[in-house]
């Protein structure tokens, strides 16, 4: 009775084995090719990266490597089975063509994640910005931290890191903060309009000499004006580059260079203008 059951059923297992072991055993050898050759893969991708950063910090195929290596796993795995159904008799042409309308259908539904893959592959090919580049764009700005497939991190001044996708990027203005040689410091300080002449060429005099003792301050394209007579004020004009393009330590110069202005008109008795109107009353013939 137990051998009757064991018959029933185990025959019908070993009978399914035996019919269908070619297959069975195509597919065991493909899935340990597929772990074996994505294994080989990632050991080269860990190799080759490690050496791009050590020779090629800012290369743009470190970062398009990833993209590029997702792209080969891919093309790999669909030549596997390819060959693997071609060799069982499967036309392969019908399974191309298959792929062909469904991959046409995934287009259209999906066209916004691929326009972020393409996206993702323009900006790292045209060497837009890397990760740590300082970047602005439309009303956000910020440390870039991560370059992902579908959108870019970027950690604001604010310290919130805002995720934008690749797409909407690539499409914008971007200015890479990070990339320019100097900045621009660009000051215009308002005294009064009653200043004498004597205190008002000290008063340049003192913008030019502020500039040229600080030693962030580079001296080409240096100069110091009258910028206008504005309706309060009459205006200096201080325009210098430094050669700090960090945003705080930017900052940081601009503010130490407007703190000595303050300081030194005052030791010179010289006095910032502020907004104020002046009225006058006009008296007629029958005013007594």
């Amino acid at each position: 009775m137990i051998d009757n059951a064991v018959d029933v059923v185990v025959k019908p297992i070993l009978d399914f084995l035996a019919k269908h072991s070619p297959f069975i055993i195509g597919v065991i050898i493909n899935i340990v090719l597929i772990i074996v050759i994505n294994k080989i893969i990632d050991t080269l991708e860990g190799r080759v990266t490690g050496k791009l950063r050590e020779k090629h910090s800012d290369s743009s195929l470190v970062n398009l490597l990833p993209i590029l290596i997702k792209v080969l796993k891919a093309i790999i795995i669909f030549m596997l089975l390819a060959g693997f159904l071609q060799s069982f008799g499967y036309n392969v042409s019908s399974l191309i063509a298959g792929f062909g309308i469904t991959g046409l259908a995934v287009g259209f539904a999906a066209k916004e994640a691929i326009g972020n893959v393409f996206g993702s592959v323009g900006l790292l090919g045209d060497r837009v910005y890397k990760i740590g580049d300082y970047i602005k764009f439309d009303n956000i700005e910020g440390y870039v931290e991560k370059i992902n497939l579908r959108s870019t991190s970027i950690r604001t001044l604010d310290n919130f890191v805002v995720n934008v996708p690749n797409n909407t990027i690539a499409n914008e203005a971007i200015t890479n903060v990070s990339k320019c040689k100097k900045r621009k410091i660009d000051i215009i300080v308002g005294v009064e309009y009653g200043t004498s002449n004597e205190k008002l060429d000290k008063a340049i005099e003192i913008l030019k000499d502020i500039a040229a003792k600080d030693e962030k301050i580079i001296g080409s394209g240096m100069f110091t004006s009258i910028e206008a007579l504005a309706d309060s004020s009459i205006n200096l004009r201080l325009f210098a580059y430094t050669s700090e393009t960090a945003w705080a330590k930017y900052k940081v110069v601009k503010g130490n260079i407007i703190k000595q202005i303050i300081h030194r008109y005052r030791e010179e008795g010289i006095n910032f203008a502020f907004p104020s109107t002046s009225v006058y009353i006009e008296k007629t013939g029958n005013e007594q």
